[in-house]
């Protein structure tokens, strides 16, 4: 209850903060602030030229003078302004500046009316660079002394005349603080929001991917064995039901494997399907039955000491080699594939080989470099092993049909007192592990 509570008072208050944040900020906070600086400012003023003790008529031997009610019409306009001090904020500063230096130059006491342009450029110097923040400070500071000075009620350099220098450069520092740290709040802001397109595009990608590799594979599936299953229907029937057999597994497999990828797109306020693990190296003798169904028959061979990997090299193993299988499905004819996986000290050497029709002529990449060609499938391919860590080669094979080779790291090899898996030999359709 009192976590309850302590965090519905957090998100009020955070709410609060953003609310004033933003009226602040707004044109109607601005015009409220120069509201309040006029009524204030004119207050002032009116109290400078009218105290409330007769001996403060006069200051160091001068007389107070009499400051008419036209002339807060100088005070006014210069704070006035400052509701346009976001939107213009160096014309702002210029009237501003022009108003009190007119007061001043009629000689009225003009302490309370210089808070309006220090006001002004404040603003200006939170949203310029620091050398031009320093020159119009400089700027400003000049004219309001020389206007000062030339009719200085209280003669001279007396009055407020000589803190005028250290106002002017409290405000100017003080913007360009600000402005610095808007700054760099600005570029942790925009750098968040890169990182998180970047997290959003590599989604976007990987979602395409897998749901290209289990689209094509599924469809290669599906059409090869409807196509047997028309060819034989009427002479060979019960062949014709293995094929539709084989289509309707293909099918599942594939509807299970997409309700997995659309449970990640999902609402986080919507009821998802309980999350399927994802695919790996585990599934591979699944894919070969699958493949082999399919009308082509396919070698699954394992050396060295098989281990668990790393998820995102098991999940990349699996899809290269599904896609390569499908692509032999799909473009080898009558053939037949092997599989070769070799788990090594630090790496996963896999390789998917077919005695199809492979490529034809010499099968280069755009770049002049072999064994990266055209194709979402092969580009697919390519960009999960980088993912993992790895590369892909991609070409003819040695004795022709066509070849996909890829490296992925796996991880720490198994200790040398660690048993390994017995070696299984099956018959040449099957998988062959040792």
């Amino acid at each position: 209850m009192a976590q309850r509570v302590a965090g519905a008072y957090a998100a009020g208050m955070d709410d609060a903060w953003t609310w004033w944040h933003r009226w602040r900020q707004s044109p109607a906070g601005d015009a409220v602030f120069a509201l309040a600086m006029t009524a204030l400012l004119v207050y002032g003023s009116y109290g400078e030229a009218h105290p409330n003790r007769p001996q403060s008529y006069f200051v160091n031997g001068h007389h107070v003078p009499y400051t008419p009610a036209a002339a807060y019409l100088l005070v006014v306009a210069a704070c006035l302004a400052l509701a346009w001090r976001r939107r213009w904020p160096a014309a702002v500063l210029v009237v501003s500046a022009t108003a009190v230096a007119i007061y001043s130059l009629l000689g009225y006491v003009n302490g309370a009316a210089l808070l309006a342009p220090v006001a002004a450029l404040y603003s200006l110097a939170t949203r310029i660079s620091v050398r031009r923040a320093i020159a119009w400070s400089a700027g400003t500071l000049i004219v309001l002394m020389l206007a000062s000075l030339a009719a200085n009620p209280f003669g001279g350099f007396g009055g407020g005349f000589d803190i005028m220098p250290f106002v002017a450069a409290a405000a100017c520092f003080a913007g360009i603080a600000v402005g610095n740290r808007r700054a760099y709040i600005n570029s942790l802001r925009d750098s968040a929001e890169r990182d998180a397109q970047r997290r959003i595009d590599e989604e976007r990608l990987r979602i395409a991917r897998e749901l290209h590799d289990v689209v094509a594979h599924t469809m290669a599936t599906i059409s090869v064995q409807a196509a047997a299953a028309a060819h034989v229907l009427t002479e060979r029937p019960e062949q014709a039901a293995e094929s539709l057999a084989a289509i309707r597994a293909a099918s599942k497999d594939g509807l299970r494997e997409l309700r997995a990828i659309l449970n990640v797109l999902r609402q986080a306020g919507e009821a998802a399907d309980p999350t399927e693990p994802a695919p790996g190296l585990a599934g591979l003798d699944a894919l070969a039955a699958g493949v082999r169904q399919a009308g082509l028959p396919v070698t699954v061979t394992v050396t060295g000491r098989p281990r668990p990997l790393p998820a995102i090299t098991d999940l990349a193993a699996f899809r290269i080699i599904q896609e390569a299988l499908t692509n032999s499905i799909r473009h080898a004819g009558a053939a037949a594939a092997e599989v070769s996986l070799n788990y090594g000290e630090t790496d996963l050497r896999l390789e998917v080989t077919d005695t199809g029709r492979g490529v034809a002529g010499d099968w280069t990449a755009p770049d002049g470099s072999p064994g990266s060609g055209p194709g979402h499938g092969l580009r697919g391919m390519r960009e999960r092993a980088a993912a993992a860590g790895g590369t892909v080669e991609t070409g003819p094979g040695p004795s022709g049909g066509f070849r996909v080779a890829a490296r992925l790291p796996a991880g720490r090899s198994p200790a040398r007192g660690e048993p390994a898996p017995p070696a299984i030999s099956t018959a040449s359709g099957q998988g062959a592990r040792r």
